[in-house]
């Protein structure tokens, strides 16, 4: 239940987070990236044909999905490096 209200809230708020893609750093985030998302994620993840993230406000979502879930406990600059990283080498979203 709690994923699914997370889910929610960061769906309406997310195209705010996403929009602060280009102020994140791509090599802090795969810094943070190797770190603490590899344990799960394999990057045929990030570029397979049938991916689920399918918008930079998903990716978002995804990224604070996975740092709640996780307990990775990263500030909102550390999600942004993140998704920095993972657009500008995988996504590529405008």
């Amino acid at each position: 239940m709690k994923l699914i209200v997370f889910l929610l809230f960061a769906s309406m708020f997310g195209p705010l987070h996403a929009a602060s893609f280009g102020k994140g750093d791509p090599s802090e985030g795969k810094a943070l990236h190797d770190k603490s998302c590899v344990a799960c994620h394999d990057s045929s993840v990030y570029s397979r044909p049938d991916r689920k993230i399918k918008s930079a406000s998903q990716l978002a979502a995804r990224i604070s999905g996975c740092n709640a879930n996780t307990g990775a406990n990263w500030f909102p600059s550390d999600e942004e490096n993140v998704g920095a990283y993972l657009n500008h080498s995988f996504y590529h979203f405008k």
